[in-house]
């Protein structure tokens, strides 16, 4: 029998829903012609969804936004990373997804979060926060505003990069979590993408940095002991391995560059927005104690300068794990 999965959407954070679904519905069409064109099972290597009785990809009932997926069966989600290999496969599956994607104009595709990886605009509004200080707390985190500040000419990297074309504006997951790939109970496999509510235009060192930040930290995102957070860089090599098998000649040789300079933006970005919400007050994140914001983002830091003092060896392993295709 045919199982289902019926999701609300959190309609308070997705205002604009319906180009959400709209996102959904092309960028699933179109893997979904290219899996059946490859030869594999487009209900098993995509999320499909199902319309409703008037054909539309979601029922709208009130302030109420409902839509339903196919369940694909016998597959599990990792909610940590137990070896290299899950990690390697997950990377996989996330660089098979924008290669797949490869010749999808992005730009027919709207901004569920507007500027949500324009590092530029995170960074100006760090620099708003830290003018007002509503909070009057900038005399408590003097070492982190430092930090950030001596880093303000390369937060705009990736930006700057796009801006002058010198890498493609690509369809982005931007939610690259090991738990969003499905993995086959049978062969170990990762086999489908899910989770795609922040599907939008972006580059993927965005999302192959996401997946570095969350997954070679040695430590919790909140670890309070500073020794306790290290960079794992087997797990990095697994996963550039993954990665760029997955997007085989996709990739363009700038973004393969990049590769490692996209998890240090991302990371100090996520960072720099903690330590913004920390000025602000504690208004955007959840906090369970009055510096829990300041903790956050010197986990984020640690691991920067960590990423920043290895960063030629994790461009050598980029490249390396490139040539290996």
């Amino acid at each position: 029998s045919q199982h289902y999965i019926l999701q609300r959407l959190n309609t308070k954070i997705f205002k604009n829903f319906r180009g959400l679904m709209d996102n959904i519905q092309k960028v699933t069409a179109k893997l979904q012609q290219i899996i059946k064109n490859q030869g594999g099972d487009d209900e098993r290597e995509c999320m499909t969804l199902i319309p409703t009785k008037t054909n539309l990809p979601y029922y709208v009932n009130g302030n109420e936004c409902w839509r339903a997926y196919l369940f694909v069966k016998d597959t599990v989600v990792y909610q940590v990373i137990d070896s290299s290999k899950v990690f390697e496969n997950t990377g996989e599956a996330f660089g098979r997804f924008i290669a797949r994607l490869d010749d999808f104009d992005a730009n027919t595709l709207c901004e569920v979060i507007p500027n949500f990886h324009n590092t530029v605009d995170r960074y100006s509004k760090f620099l708003t926060a830290l003018e007002q200080n509503k909070s009057k707390r900038v005399s408590f985190a003097q070492k982190e505003i430092d930090f950030v500040l001596q880093r303000g000419d390369k937060v705009g990297a990736i930006v700057e990069a796009l801006e002058n074309k010198k890498i493609p504006l690509r369809v982005t997951h931007n939610d690259t979590k090991i738990n969003n790939v499905l993995i086959d109970k049978n062969t170990g496999k990762a086999i489908c993408v899910i989770d795609l509510d922040t599907i939008m235009p972006g580059s993927l060192l965005y999302d192959f940095g996401d997946s570095i930040r969350s997954g070679c930290n040695t430590a919790l995102e909140d670890e309070k002991n500073l020794d306790l957070v290290d960079f794992n860089i087997e797990l990095y090599e697994a996963y550039c391995a993954g990665f760029l098998r997955g997007i085989g000649d996709k990739i363009t040789d700038q973004e393969v560059k990049m590769l490692h300079l996209g998890a240090i933006i991302i990371t100090l970005e996520c960072g720099i927005r903690f330590l913004t919400d920390y000025l602000d007050g504690d208004v955007y994140f959840k906090t369970d104690y009055p510096d829990h914001n300041l903790v956050r983002c010197r986990t984020q830091f640690k691991l920067v300068e960590k990423m920043e003092q290895l960063s030629q060896e994790l461009l050598e392993i980029a490249i390396k794990c490139k040539n290996k295709i």
